[in-house]
């Protein structure tokens, strides 16, 4: 009987030992101790869905980049800047834009919290700006208020209401084909944007010079006013037939 209870108290002691060390290993400054980090490296925003209020985390994962990670805070009220405070959840990452950028989904979510995406390239761990996440106190507007002007053949100019929900840090604007496939993606801090003109870009991960747009086909133009605390206040999207 001495035996077994001895058996089981070690048991209880590893489990728990066990629990512990899992705890302390999912947080961000556990995985990144003894590395090399870059901070602010990983270009990502998060948004709430219009339909489900899920919480939607969009990342531009650079070529090469590897194990694609996704961390949170408990909620919102604690130092974003300490890597302790972020715990791993393990989350698929789905391609967006065919795979041009990732997309994290969360079910809607009672607490908003911080968020940070993770990812490895070239022996360094690269990681994301905090995202404050806004579900409850700023949901995401969705709309397709946005003016289109083809004067130019092909060169398509978007402009759109100077920071009409408030808290604009930065606009990124993508052009896709009706397939989503990403044609052309572009940061600018002036609410407009010409296809493809870069007079006013200010970051550009679009990696190749894009094609020239094909008369009376449709495309997509996608819009994300950002927050400086990388929350996405709102999303413009909307088809166009190119004149």
């Amino acid at each position: 009987m001495n035996n077994i209870k001895y058996i089981i108290i070690c048991f209880l002691i590893l489990v728990s030992c066990s629990n512990d060390d899992d705890e302390i290993i999912s947080t961000l400054s556990a995985y990144i101790e003894g590395t090399t980090i870059e901070t602010g490296a990983v270009i990502a925003c998060a948004a709430s869905d219009e339909i489900s209020d899920d919480i939607l985390t969009f990342y531009y994962p650079e070529p090469g980049a590897t194990n694609v990670r996704f961390y949170q805070t408990n909620n919102a009220n604690v130092d974003n800047s300490n890597f302790s405070n972020y715990s791993r959840v393990l989350l698929n990452s789905d391609p967006f834009f065919n795979g041009y950028l990732g997309k994290f989904t969360q079910a809607a979510a009672s607490t908003e919290r911080w968020i940070v995406v993770t990812f490895e390239l070239e022996g360094e761990i690269k990681i994301s700006n905090p995202i404050r996440t806004k579900q409850i106190s700023k949901p995401t507007v969705w709309s397709e208020d946005v003016n289109i002007n083809q004067d130019e053949s092909g060169m398509p100019k978007f402009t759109w209401i100077d920071n009409p929900v408030r808290d604009n840090a930065i606009y990124f604007q993508v052009i896709s084909t009706a397939q989503n496939e990403l044609l052309s993606g572009t940061y600018t801090y002036e609410n407009y944007f010409q296809y493809y003109k870069t007079d006013n870009v200010v970051l550009n991960i679009t990696t190749e010079t894009p094609p020239t747009l094909t008369l009376n086909d449709t495309y997509n133009f996608t819009l994300m006013d950002v927050s400086e605390d990388n929350w996405v206040n709102l999303v413009i999207s909307k088809n166009f037939i190119a004149e």
